[in-house]
């Protein structure tokens, strides 16, 4: 445990405290309570351990979180511009460390939401099969360590559960069949390349008892915990902004918030509408919508059709200079792993900062399922139009998650690569859908054939930004008790351009996380750094060193880049 700091010994050498500090924090803390996370960052001396979600140790972790933001506290940072990283790398820990007192001491999950327990299980077997790190053997090793402790965690979450809001409840149930499936056939499977006998006989065992406990949680949840599924999965106003504080750096008032969300909703509500006009004058918005679903590849050219994009894409990013590519090496498209496919249409999926071994990034999309109808595959399908599979290539790929993962290595410190905000992970991956056809992308013999499919693609993009848009408003209005949760559903479909299936999908999502405005917060905060950018440098601003330039900073929120780019604390919106 870190010790305490005197204010004067800070002062004289803070630098130096703060980084010792930061890594007793990472090492004692961070990855010693979520050591699944240890193994996602690259860090395998975490492999073998697996979350407990015990009462004392919750309490055990709430006691270590305050003693650690005491002791950050009491370093006085230098106000001297060459410091400017580690002082702000002090200011995003202590913000990491507020936000997680106040997800387990006010928003409390492990009391709410019986997913998390059954969805660790399911993603600590997973960071261990994902990536060749080691060998089949000494993988499986980790992972017979870490199914031993499973029984165990579903065991707490029964002492721990107490009055859940019913939709957490429901929705744990929908997604532990899955997970069920992904111990009987996909994680054997992973490891079928072991050899030790000795270490297979190990996991067939510690694997059927883990889906022995599975399918009995299952059970529990339906009879015993869904009656009892009374509580509110609201978090309330305060709540809500102090995890936007503590996450993102933003502390507007919520309704000023609100203002903002709803005037980006309706700008983009009317750029659709015209788009529309433009290309079916006798049609209305909804219709032009309609059709445009209905081009799309065929189900079985749906990977290659996102292979496809990666050409033109690269092409156009280097000769219209948007931003430095660090790497020729692609992305790996490929089918969405079987347990993940309830939750994402099109992800990904990056190594950690310090995985020095199996560095591939794969690009998961997620096909229709075998059980589908034609006409439930043909719906489906309609998200994977000739647009949008342009925006979430750009989102995904590039110049958007793909390339800041390319990008990561230039950070500037371990606080950097561990640490990010959605508002600059996210916010920069739907910036860069709008980014790349404002720069020109998709015009007639830049990505599309015709000025029809260049209206097409611009209609995608705007569609995508409309979803961003309702979770703007939804987690908002949802989560102060202004909007049902039906209400919310409504929303979706209505205001923000969706299908009655993906209304319910993103409402249960909006349900747990709340905060999930940073998409649109991002990208906004993003183009009014821009905008003074190019205010202050004039002539000289270039818009590939300006993305760069953001970039090279890690994923901070974006607070810390403006500054670090502009040299102010200026208001991101």
């Amino acid at each position: 445990m870190a010790s305490a700091i005197s204010a004067h010994a800070a002062k004289d050498d803070w630098k130096q405290q703060f980084e010792k500090v930061s890594d007793e924090y990472f090492d004692q803390v961070y990855f010693h309570y979520a050591p699944t996370n240890g193994t996602l960052v690259g860090y395998h001396q975490y492999d073998a351990q697996l979350e407990d979600y015990s009462r004392k140790n919750i309490d055990a972790e709430i006691a270590a979180l305050k003693v650690f933001g005491k002791d950050i506290e009491a370093i006085q940072p230098a106000v001297a511009a060459a410091d400017f990283v580690p002082r702000s790398d002090r200011e995003i820990v202590l913000a990491n460390i507020r936000s997680e007192l106040l997800t387990l001491e006010i928003i409390r999950p492990w009391e709410k939401n019986a997913d998390n327990y059954s969805s660790t299980c399911a993603n600590a077997a997973f960071t261990l099969m994902e990536r060749k790190f080691a060998s089949p053997d000494e993988r499986l090793r980790s992972l017979v360590a870490r199914e031993r402790q499973m029984p165990v965690l579903l065991a707490d979450a029964r002492v721990n559960l107490k009055n859940p809001p019913r939709i957490f409840t429901e929705i744990a149930i929908e997604q532990l069949p899955d997970i069920v499936s992904f111990f009987e056939h996909d994680v054997p499977l992973a490891f079928a390349e072991a050899k030790d006998p000795a270490l297979k006989a190990e996991f067939a065992q510690t694997n059927a008892a883990v889906v022995a406990s599975l399918t009995s949680y299952l059970d529990w949840l339906k009879t015993d915990l869904l009656p009892q599924s009374n509580g509110d999965f609201r978090i309330g106003a305060e709540a809500f902004s102090k995890k936007l504080e503590y996450d993102e750096m933003v502390d507007l008032p919520l309704d000023k918030l609100l203002e903002i969300g709803w005037a980006d909703l309706r700008k983009n509500q009317a750029h659709f509408n015209q788009v529309a006009k433009e290309l079916e004058p006798n049609k209305d918005p909804q219709a032009v919508l309609e059709e445009l679903g209905e081009i799309h590849p065929a189900p079985d050219q749906l990977l290659n059709a996102f292979r496809g994009t990666f050409d033109g894409l690269i092409s156009f990013i280097r000769s219209r200079h948007i931003v430095t590519i660090p790497s020729d090496v692609r992305p790996i498209v490929e089918e969405t792993p079987p347990f993940m496919r309830a939750t994402t249409t099109a992800s990904m999926d990056t190594p950690g900062p310090f995985e020095t071994h199996a560095t591939e990034a794969y690009f998961n999309v997620t096909l229709p399922d075998p059980s589908m109808t034609p006409a439930q595959v043909e719906g489906y399908m309609h998200s994977f139009n000739i647009g949008t599979v342009i925006s979430t290539a750009v989102h995904e790929a590039y110049p958007g998650h793909y390339i800041q993962f390319l990008w990561l290595p230039q950070a500037p410190s371990r606080v950097r690569k561990l640490l990010g905000a959605n508002t600059d992970v996210e916010g920069w991956a739907h910036y860069t859908e709008q980014m790349m056809l404002d720069e020109g992308y998709g015009q007639p013999g830049a990505g599309a054939k015709d000025e029809r499919e260049s209206k097409f693609l611009r209609l995608g993009q705007l569609q995508d930004a409309l979803l961003r848009n309702a979770r703007f408003v939804v987690g908002i209005e949802m989560h102060t008790g202004k909007m049902s949760f039906d209400e919310a559903v409504a929303f979706f479909q209505k205001e923000g351009y969706q299908s009655k299936e993906s209304a319910v999908v993103e409402t249960k999502r909006g349900a747990g996380d709340p905060t999930y405005l940073y998409y649109t917060l991002g990208k906004l905060e993003i183009m009014k750094l821009r905008e003074d950018m190019k205010k202050k440098q004039g002539a000289a601003f270039s818009l590939e060193k300006f993305h760069d330039d953001f970039l090279r900073q890690g994923f901070p929120p974006v607070k810390i880049v403006r500054e670090a780019l502009l040299g102010d604390d200026s208001p991101t919106l």
